[in-house]
């Protein structure tokens, strides 16, 4: 793998991925979702394949942190009916990456986000439109027909998006949100099933040739940077209120789908 190490990037490029680095523990703590433009800022200043290797492990620091500050909060019902959906896109996203070049996993994962986002939007208008109301406390049921079949695609959605170019957060704040999910719970369910996914990933990306040890000594740089980050995300989510939470994680989920559209 061409990975870059720390002795062949310039000064600048390496606070940029400082930045990015710290934009993942405010992601992971506060705004899920948002660290679409870190995978972007990675991918701007490494090689476009090396860049999910070295930002894997980075994700995982951030997923330790999330899970250490909300881990009474994750609804595990959820959890349990989404992981083998998921672990068939991981499968299916590495099937992916041994054929398509860079071009096409950036259109793929970006025309994904934008189709997630809408759908998402357009449920909780027609949810509004029926009740009049905003999502209730607790999440949709998992045990039901819909409630199954929903996980289900986004499972496996999420599955190829988080492998091909660690893009699944997006997806999955939209099924969370989707889902009816407040604030904590949201927050609380997304760190534990990143946490697991992403280090079921780590065999598939050594495989691939995406980690190895240059890699890992950036990623042993740049690792401090998620801390703060995770520290900043955890003091703004308890002065976010539910709607404006909402909106962010949309936001950023239609931000990162463009992004990769239009690189």
């Amino acid at each position: 793998m061409n990975t870059m190490t720390l002795w062949h990037i310039s000064g600048w490029e390496f606070a940029a991925l400082a930045a990015a680095a710290l934009l993942v523990g405010f992601s992971k703590t506060a705004v899920s979702g948002a660290n679409t433009v870190s995978l972007a800022i990675f991918a701007a200043v490494l090689p476009a394949r090396a860049s999910t290797g070295v930002l894997l492990p980075i994700l995982i620091v951030g997923d330790v942190l999330a899970v250490l500050t909300y881990r009474r909060h994750a609804h595990w019902p959820t959890l349990w009916r989404l992981f083998p959906a998921v672990a068939a896109g991981v499968v299916i996203g590495t099937l992916f990456l041994v054929w398509a070049d860079d071009a096409v996993v950036r259109t793929s994962i970006g025309a994904i986000l934008l189709f997630m986002a809408g759908v998402t939007l357009w449920r909780r208008r027609k949810a509004a439109a029926e009740t009049g109301a905003g999502a209730d406390d607790e999440p949709d049921s998992v045990t039901t027909r819909s409630g199954r079949t929903k996980a289900r695609s986004y499972g496996v959605l999420g599955g190829f998006t988080t492998m091909v170019a660690n893009a699944g957060g997006p997806v999955m704040s939209m099924y969370l949100l989707s889902a009816g999910f407040r604030k904590l719970g949201f927050l609380g369910t997304s760190a534990f099933f990143f946490l697991i996914v992403n280090v079921t990933k780590v065999p598939f990306s050594v495989g691939l040739g995406l980690i190895d040890g240059h890699s890992l000594l950036l990623d042993a740089a740049l690792a401090a940077f998620v801390v703060p980050g995770a520290f900043i995300g955890k003091w703004a989510v308890n002065r976010i209120n539910q709607r404006l939470f909402e909106q962010l994680v949309i936001a950023a989920t239609i931000i990162g789908g463009l992004q990769l559209l239009l690189r």
